[in-house]
């Protein structure tokens, strides 16, 4: 191999592995310096210089010229160093050329391996970097194996994993199939960087949207939030910045083109689009769509939103087996409860009939008695006269009004659980529906491999659901 040879074969593995071709230069001197410490026992007083220009490598050993010499590797004697200098004398240091041939075959090996595994090294370093900046990203691969139902896809330069957790049920995989995910995580290992892909991700959903709306882009509508049941429904919440713009119709897109598109992506997940809402009654009362007609009552000291529905709009409300309302309370971040008009009437009627006298209340005996003396006798006086009242009452300050408040409503509330569980409707009744809240990240999808049969069968359940769910396509809002 000529010395040109060894330039462009420098510059190949540079090019193949993402690296700068002056780290590769680098990288081949240090090992050559490893070789000569391996063959002369030191390197201290050797150099490598390679000329970019004509290839040609040179590797120098700094001697001292002595007249009697002890240490080959760091002096020569006179007689030797007056082939490089003229007159050597005592004491001169000479730069004398090492012959390849001087290496020996195990030296040259080292060498071979040094540049490999810092190159690797560097290559993995680089990997890292760039998925480390592609997290939130789409990226598109190439099934390359099926290993215990975790997906192993051939990324550029890198191999990423699919993990069973972050697929949709729904799908299957071949080798050799081109598959698109969103980037959740990069962590480093043993092997290398790992990449780890979801398409079972909130984000992935709102990565798609962004790459069909333009919109988004350009700043004049986004994504608030994102919630889903992977392969089934999703919902999404977008607002617009100009109110020119209709945000729902951006991400619908002409005849349903651009959310039709992100729906085939899903393999079918039916997709809701809702109008973000500052007002969260509003919001609730959207998010539960498509269902009409809906009254919401936020509480913000426990971050809930209880809804009252008409009786023919219950089940839309709450969906198929509680889907609806769950989505919407991961959507909205509240806690939802949901009631028809029947059912928040005959319960208003019967806890109007039972009051909560004051001596029940977890307050002291000296406050109950101002209370009294100023005809606040049942916890539902004193919510009704709130802190204005109870702060006009002599002896009663802010903080104790805060407190008596706070007694009076928990109360309340303990009355209205006892209720709702003395009153407890038959089966073949509809009984009041709650949604926690919950947020979607990669630790909250993982999904035990124990449970893949119920879920694969609950994926075939849903290819057979009932033709009264929706189909999929955005709802109107509720206003």
């Amino acid at each position: 191999m000529s010395n040109l040879d060894v330039i462009e074969a420098l510059s190949e593995i540079a090019r193949r592995k993402n690296l700068s071709k002056e780290f590769v230069i680098e990288t081949l001197k240090l090992g050559l310096l490893q070789a000569c410490k391996k063959r002369f026992g030191t390197s201290d007083n050797i150099f490598v210089e390679l000329e970019d220009d004509t290839g040609e490598i040179g590797i120098f050993a700094k001697k001292t010229v002595a007249e009697e010499v002890v240490n080959p590797a760091l002096e020569i004697s006179a007689e030797d160093a007056a082939e490089y200098i003229d007159d050597p004398q005592p004491g001169d240091e000479v730069e004398v050329i090492l012959p390849f041939e001087d290496f020996g075959r195990m030296a040259i090996q080292a060498t071979k391996q040094i540049l490999f595994q810092k190159v690797r090294e560097a290559e993995r370093e680089q990997v890292f970097k760039d998925f480390s900046g592609k997290v939130g990203d789409i990226v598109s691969g190439t099934v390359q194996q099926i290993s215990r139902d975790d997906i192993l896809v051939s990324l550029d330069r890198t191999e990423a994993v699919l993990p069973y957790s972050e697929q949709i049920r729904s799908e299957r995989y071949q080798q050799g199939r081109t598959v698109r995910a969103v980037v959740i995580d990069v962590a480093k290992t043993i092997k290398g960087p790992q990449v780890i892909l979801s398409r079972s991700h909130p984000d992935f959903v709102k990565r798609l949207f962004m790459q069909e709306v333009p919109e988004t882009k350009e700043g004049l509508v986004e994504i608030k939030a994102v919630s889903r049941e992977p392969g089934d429904r999703a919902k999404v919440a977008v607002f617009s910045r100009d109110n020119k713009i209709d945000a729902v119709g951006a991400f619908v897109g002409l005849k349903g083109a651009r959310v039709q598109t992100v729906v085939r992506e899903l393999s079918g997940e039916k997709i809701d689009i809702v109008p973000w809402s500052s007002d969260p009654a509003m919001f609730v009362a959207r998010a539960l769509s498509p269902a009409k007609g809906l009254e919401a009552f936020p509480e913000p000291e426990e971050k809930r939103v209880i809804v009252i529905c008409p009786d023919d709009q219950y089940s839309l409300a709450i969906g198929k087996r509680g889907q609806n309302v769950r989505l919407a309370a991961k959507l909205t971040g509240w806690r939802i409860d949901v009631m028809t008009d029947s059912q928040y009437q005959e319960r208003f009627e019967a806890l109007a009939q039972v009051q909560i006298p004051v001596e029940e209340l977890g307050i002291s005996d000296k406050i109950k008695a101002k209370l009294k003396e100023a005809g606040l006798t049942t916890a539902e006086k004193l919510i009704a006269s709130g802190e204005e009242g109870l702060t006009s009452i002599e002896g009663i300050g802010a903080k104790t009004a805060e407190k008596v408040l706070s007694a009076a409503k928990e109360a309340k509330d303990a009355q209205l659980m006892h209720f709702d569980e003395k009153n407890a409707p038959a089966k073949d009744a509809a009984p009041p529906a709650t949604a926690e809240p919950a947020e979607d990240t990669a630790e909250d999808a993982a999904v035990k491999k124990d449970g893949k049969e119920s879920q694969d069968q609950a994926a075939e359940d849903k290819k057979g659901a009932d033709e009264n769910d929706q189909d999929g396509e955005p709802t109107e809002p509720q206003e």
